[in-house]
């Protein structure tokens, strides 16, 4: 008998926050605290793990509210999908290994939703935190975001994918990497129907408009991570192709026995096979986040003297724990996201009574609109910077930092 599927949490909206200081309710003032916050002088609390630390330094944590300004659907937020589509559930990581089916419509609804995902760039927040880089402040990033927009907007700063990322796939059996672009190429060989429909989705608009229920309107729904759904749609026809690594030399197993990869005769994997699925190099809702991933996130917790979260509301445990990491450590922490966030009173707990962002914020705005003034700001008060920001359309999907190989 299946043991019922883990539930959700918080799918509902979190209580709102208290705002720290209380002139953070307008941008000037949360602009205005976040800078005094930033260049305040450590925190006589703060306890410093290990020689590497720099307790002058920030690391910030970030979410999906961090990259709706460009365009992408986050989970909790206002127009979130846990709000405005009831029924939505993520794909579980074994019902992704164990199901043929499962894996059709996964990928069926990936295909539809990857050439927006693509296309679209890192915000005016992501450019701000390269600012934040350059100035010495931002020490490194642990975002649980897959969309590689960090890493695209300030290859510089160390940046730690979290929950991994969407722009390559990897064996479940070898596991052998694969780029993104590369796998859409095949699933749209092996779906030419399905290819025709997405130019015909493309060329309607269904996928430009931000508006949820101009999309539903349109008969689409779409969800966080380039998962897009259209109710009705023939997902079991959908084909998706077998890891070529694993197809040209079958492996043998963990208990000895000859694995079987077969597809059909364009190269859509065969139910039959043991071997050879290609998954997201993401972290799936049920999987398990690797030690080394833990411990890299720690240690960039334990390397600063402050934590700014941005843009999520710390639903999920594996970016909690690391706030609360950065509390116990006593690491001010500085929160800037719309609406509630997770246990975040425990964040603000006996603060100087006369403090004005020195030891904490807590600011309800969306990150787009005071990153960017919050940087100059600090240029007026004497931070200097040398950036050209540059086109993220023209910024290769790498992440060149040093937490580049702990995925690998």
């Amino acid at each position: 008998m299946q043991k019922p599927l883990m539930r959700i949490p918080y799918t509902g909206p979190l209580p709102p926050p208290n705002i720290i200081p209380r002139n953070a309710n307008t941008i000037t003032g949360a602009v205005a605290a976040l800078s005094r916050f930033l260049t305040a002088p450590p925190s006589p609390s703060l306890s410093l793990s290990h020689g590497g630390s720099d307790p002058q330094s920030t690391v910030i944590l970030s979410g999906a509210g961090i990259s709706v300004a460009s365009g992408l659907a986050d989970y909790r937020g206002t127009n979130g999908t846990y709000r405005q589509n009831k029924t939505y559930r993520p794909i579980y990581y074994h019902e992704f290994l164990a199901n043929h089916e499962a894996r059709k419509r996964y990928w069926a609804r990936s295909f539809l939703g990857w050439t927006n995902l693509h296309k679209a760039k890192p915000n005016s927040a992501h450019y701000a935190i390269k600012n934040l880089g350059d100035m010495g402040i931002v020490r490194s990033v642990i975002t649980q975001n897959v969309d590689s927009f960090h890493s695209i907007a300030h290859p510089d700063i160390p940046t730690l994918e979290l929950h991994g990322y969407l722009r390559a796939l990897r064996c479940v059996t070898c596991h052998n990497d694969l780029p993104r672009e590369t796998f859409q190429e095949s699933l749209a060989s092996l779906n030419p129907a399905w290819a025709e429909f997405l130019t015909e989705v493309i060329a309607s608009g269904a996928l430009d408009t931000e508006n949820p229920a101009e999309r539903s309107a349109r008969g689409v729904k779409t969800n966080p991570d380039g998962d897009v759904d259209i109710p009705g749609a023939p997902y079991s026809t959908f084909r998706y192709p077998a890891c070529p690594r694993c197809l040209a030399n079958p492996p043998i197993s963990g208990d000895g026995t000859q694995t079987i990869v077969e597809v059909d005769a364009e190269g859509g994997l065969e139910p039959t096979s043991t071997a050879g699925i290609l998954k997201p190099a993401v972290v799936m809702f049920g999987e398990s986040i690797t030690n080394t991933v833990k411990e890299a996130a720690e240690q960039a917790i334990d390397g600063s003297g402050k934590l700014l979260v941005l843009g999520t509301s710390l639903a999920t445990y594996s970016a909690w724990r690391l706030a609360r990491r950065a509390k116990e450590r006593g690491m001010p922490v500085g929160i800037l996201n719309l609406g509630g966030v997770r246990g975040e009173e425990a964040f603000f707990q006996d603060l100087p009574m006369a403090q004005q962002g020195e030891a904490a914020v807590r600011a309800d705005m969306g990150t787009d609109k005071v990153l960017p003034e919050l940087v100059n700001q600090l240029r007026r008060s004497g931070f200097s910077t040398n950036v050209d920001v540059s086109d993220p359309a023209d910024e290769p999907h790498t992440n060149n930092t040093i937490f580049k190989d702990v995925l690998s």
